[in-house]
């Protein structure tokens, strides 16, 4: 596999500048520790509109990491030459994307436009963060890259979905009319510690309500399915993208499907918690199914999850008794 970077040594870049957008998020903050911890400088830019930056108080000491608050749909506040742009700016959770639809749009559609033409005048690598809601409620499984999904493009959920392949698409226009070096990775859930616990995300909402003694929350009959990939699996498929010269899309997520019942059972062992199941209707739009064909993130990036779901839980009830 080829990497990007042009100073090497041996097969590791030396030290690179890299501009991470989103970075007080969930994934954006992971992002910035393993970047910094392998000797890169990076600066992170968050607006902390869906996040407060407590992700983040781990690289307050470290010389190599600095913050700016910023919106990337203004602009992208950064000074010097930069080696790799990373755009992890979104809400990604339904509560929060459906409280700022318009804000939501914005950034996927200016922000993102900002981020590339940015990434362009750097002559620097642009990661685009995708997401498996590009396939919506997909009506084949495991969903592979060159299924165009089944998508709502009005619905509620719209604003993000839309947002998201919208981001896509121009990241495609500025290779085909720019030759801008991007790569962009899909998204599949993803979980860890540093979940918010109020972003109405299934993992967070089982594990929290577990820990504090409330009823799991199951939305339609917990027949729908989700593949579960622990944070530090989705991080280093992240980077492997970034370090190579792949274009993709690509998915980058765990294959093994569970049903919303399994996943509250494994929840439920794992706690202890003596909590009951309350069942509420299913939210519109919200996909009945979603598990990633992995085959060309294997292939071409050397990829696969090594973290089962069991080990990935017991590390995130363990963070969040510690937080809660």
């Amino acid at each position: 596999m080829a990497s990007f970077w042009i100073r090497v040594s041996g097969n590791r870049p030396l030290m690179a500048r890299i501009v991470v957008l989103g970075a007080s998020g969930f994934l954006g903050s992971h992002l910035c520790d393993v970047l910094v911890a392998r000797g890169d400088e990076v600066i992170g830019i968050d607006d902390l509109s869906s996040s407060t930056g407590i992700n983040l108080k781990g690289l307050e000491s470290e010389e190599r990491f600095t913050f700016l608050r910023g919106d990337i749909a203004e602009g992208i506040p950064v000074r010097g030459k930069v080696d790799a742009v990373l755009n992890f700016a979104s809400p990604a959770s339904p509560p929060r994307y459906l409280e700022t639809p318009i804000q939501t749009l914005r950034t996927g559609s200016r922000g993102t436009d900002n981020a590339l033409q940015f990434a362009l005048e750097n002559n620097a690598r642009f990661i685009m963060a995708s997401t498996s809601e590009v396939y919506g409620d997909p009506t084949i499984s495991p969903q592979v890259e060159t299924y165009w999904g089944n998508v709502n493009s009005i619905g509620e959920r719209s604003c993000y979905d839309e947002a998201k392949r919208y981001a896509e698409a121009l990241c495609m226009a500025y290779w085909r009319e720019y030759q801008a070096n991007i790569g962009i990775v899909r998204i599949f859930n993803t979980y860890g510690p540093r979940l918010d616990p109020t972003d109405g995300r299934v993992v967070s909402n089982f594990v929290c309500q577990a820990l504090q003694g409330q009823n799991l929350t199951v939305y339609g009959d917990g027949s729908q399915t989700r593949s579960f990939c622990y944070v530090d699996d989705e991080i280093r498929g992240i980077l492997a993208l970034l370090d190579s010269n792949e274009r993709g899309p690509i998915n980058i997520g765990n294959p093994v499907e569970f049903t919303m019942l399994e996943l509250a059972e494994l929840v439920f062992e794992l706690t202890g918690s003596q909590s009951q199941l309350v069942y509420e209707a299913l939210p519109a739009d919200d996909p009945l199914q979603r598990c990633p064909d992995i085959t060309l993130a294997r292939q071409l990036l050397n990829w696969e999850p090594t973290v089962e779901l069991r080990e990935g839980l017991r590390h995130t009830i363990e963070w969040f008794q510690k937080t809660l």
